[in-house]
């Protein structure tokens, strides 16, 4: 399914989810987004700055719609099970300490939604961690202009003129990741370079793998891209095509 800006707006907050395309399988239960892509982050990858920078504007909210698209079908009840922190006889409760919940936020800068799944075991001193899963946009907000490029931990980001923070906008099916030879590298250089080609204006996803700067995709194939955390302006990723 191909779309311009000005069809799909699903960055503005005060539209809400009006305008988000979803695709079903309705003889397998299935319901998920077309075109935003699904960023599933694990516990091991909240440690980093962006994502505690992120986690701390989400607000909690009641589960709606939108939140059941981001869980299986079967798993939809548990979220609206309270934790065995706030209810030690809850459904997802086990043994009245441990626990596997499910918590609904929204991001108020996006309008976005995120599930966060709850994993303590029983008693004391075991594992207790949340991971999460969200949509990307398929853009930033449309007066937003990109300014930065971060990633760590297999997660990426963009931060806008004003110093907003977002997931980096990625289209379904096309994946980002670094360090080789391969659609994931190739996906996320063709994106960066059409941020460098628009001084950060045109933050659409989904810029084919064509356009991606020779001296940009070799940066994104490279270990030291995949190494610790990287941060790159707009002017860093304009001084790459110059090369």
């Amino acid at each position: 399914m191909t779309f311009q800006p000005r069809d799909l707006n699903l960055t503005d907050p005060e539209k809400g989810y009006l305008h988000f395309v979803l695709y079903t399988e309705p003889h397998r239960g299935y319901a998920s987004s077309s075109l935003n892509a699904t960023v599933k982050i694990e516990a091991q990858q909240t440690m980093t700055p962006h994502f505690q920078e992120w986690l701390g504007r989400l607000v909690r909210c009641e589960p709606n719609a939108m939140h059941c698209t981001l869980v299986e079908p079967r798993k939809i009840p548990t979220l609206f099970h309270p934790c065995v922190t706030e209810d030690k006889d809850s459904p997802s409760a086990i043994a009245g300490s441990g626990c596997t919940c499910r918590q609904t936020f929204y991001d108020p800068e996006f309008g976005l939604p995120v599930v966060a799944e709850h994993f303590k075991h029983v008693g004391t001193g075991g594992t207790d961690e949340w991971s999460y899963t969200t949509f990307a946009p398929l853009a930033l907000r449309p007066d937003d202009v990109f300014s930065r490029f971060h990633m760590g931990r297999s997660l990426f980001w963009a931060r806008t003129e004003k110093g907003a923070l977002s997931i980096l906008p990625q289209r379904e099916g096309r994946g980002y990741s670094v360090g080789y030879s391969g659609g994931g590298p190739s996906a996320l250089a063709a994106y960066l370079t059409q941020l460098a080609e628009t001084d950060g204006q045109n933050t659409v996803a989904g810029a084919s793998y064509e356009e991606a700067h020779p001296a940009i995709l070799a940066w994104t194939q490279s270990s030291a891209a995949d190494r610790g955390t990287n941060e790159l302006s707009l002017a860093d990723l304009k001084a790459m095509q110059q090369r």
